[in-house]
């Protein structure tokens, strides 16, 4: 590393530190990968990339995610287009991914796609599978269509706008989804970064349970014999959501745990 980019990382890890960023050096690396236009940190300085830099760190100082910067976030085996129309995809909700891997499935439903990480990233593990994504948000649905076509699977994926599931006809083998869960109380502890992602993502007032109350009446009608439904949940809504599953007819209710050992998924069956 010339001494020019160390003297660079030195100065914005500062700034961003002064500004109350928790990760200042790791986010600082990020932004002057992404300046210079590479896959890794650069060891000298291309042309236009202090220039890129500096306007980077003005915006994550200014308490812009670095993903809303960049236009990419990875996930699972993926790197997904993000912008401030959808919710940030998080390593919490590949427990949803991989609790879905866990079984087999031919046709699934991902309800409020948002980027549409969840499902894309499916059809990417399962190549004979197809499935359909539902939002609300035109602006997040323009989002996950572009991500299908950079996963190569937007000949099996069916983006459409609905409110949840109204509209959706057939049955599918897998129902599953992140909806927004954040209870209204808990809204203003969020950090500044959080608060810049679409708030319809984020939460739908009240107790935040008013999703999964609609899934739970609408979603089993759509299950095939057999079919899994799953949604990610807050780490203190397992017991409530789970409720719904079993008061819904699903069978074999289980909740499952993030890294952290969090409660993070819901998941039940159609014992039809």
């Amino acid at each position: 590393m010339s001494d020019t980019v160390a003297a660079a990382l030195r100065a914005a890890t500062i700034r961003l530190a002064d500004a109350g960023i928790i990760d200042p050096r790791g986010d600082a690396t990020r932004l002057l990968t992404h300046a210079a236009r590479g896959s890794r940190p650069p060891t000298d300085l291309p042309p236009g990339t202090l220039d890129r830099f500096a306007a980077a760190i003005d915006r994550r100082a200014a308490r812009e995610p670095v993903s809303h910067i960049t236009g990419r976030r990875a996930f699972w085996d993926h790197e997904f287009r993000v912008s401030p129309d959808v919710l940030d995809p998080r390593p919490d909700t590949e427990t949803l991914v991989e609790a879905a891997l866990a079984g087999p499935f031919d046709r699934v439903l991902d309800l409020g796609t948002g980027s549409g990480c969840i499902l894309l990233s499916l059809l990417a593990a399962r190549p004979d599978a197809t499935g359909t994504g539902t939002d609300i948000s035109d602006a997040a649905l323009t989002v996950a269509r572009d991500n299908a076509q950079r996963l190569g699977v937007a000949g099996r994926a069916t983006l459409r706008r609905a409110d949840w599931l109204d509209g959706i006809d057939g049955s599918f083998d897998l129902i599953l989804s992140n909806p927004p869960y954040i209870a209204e109380a808990e809204m203003a502890d969020l950090s500044p970064e959080v608060l810049r992602e679409p708030r319809i993502a984020l939460t739908p007032g009240g107790d935040g349970l008013d999703p999964y109350r609609i899934i739970a009446r609408d979603a089993p009608a759509r299950l095939a014999p057999g079919g899994r439904l799953m949604v990610e949940i807050g780490p203190t809504q397992g017991a409530a959501v789970a409720a719904l599953w079993r008061a819904a007819g699903l069978s074999d209710v289980e909740i499952g745990s993030d890294l952290d050992g969090r409660d993070r998924v819901v998941i039940g069956g159609n014992p039809r």
